[in-house]
């Protein structure tokens, strides 16, 4: 199995910028791929940006150009630079992480605020 930490969220004005990070811990070697999602209230869950093998990237089209992902593998780490924020940004932001092999499936963190003020 796997467990993820996230750490990074906060309170930010419109126009700022925050960089989330999360920690994986367990059969990390086992990680095809990485990713961020969000969830505002009364929406559902939706993909902000993925990372998998071979480092192929993936952005949500409404982040695409202001959010970037990235992983230090050494560190077990994947981050989130979100530049320009906008109020619609404003959710709670989860780590996911698909597992292959024993264990295989997918496992979240248990999410850090994000909220924008406009």
């Amino acid at each position: 199995q796997v467990q993820l930490v996230e750490s990074g969220g906060g309170y930010v004005e419109a126009g700022g910028s925050l960089t989330l990070s999360c920690t994986a811990s367990g059969r990390t070697f086992g990680i095809n791929y990485m990713g961020w999602y969000r969830q505002a209230p009364g929406k559902e869950r939706e993909l902000v940006a993925r990372i998998g093998i071979g480092d192929a990237i993936d952005y949500a089209a409404a982040v695409k150009g202001r959010f970037a992902i990235s992983r230090d593998t050494a560190k077990n780490t994947l981050y989130l630079q979100m530049n320009s924020l906008k109020p619609e940004d404003t959710a709670v932001y989860y780590c996911n992480a698909y597992l292959n092999g024993v264990g295989k499936g997918y496992y979240w963190g248990q999410g850090t605020q994000v909220t924008v003020s406009s």
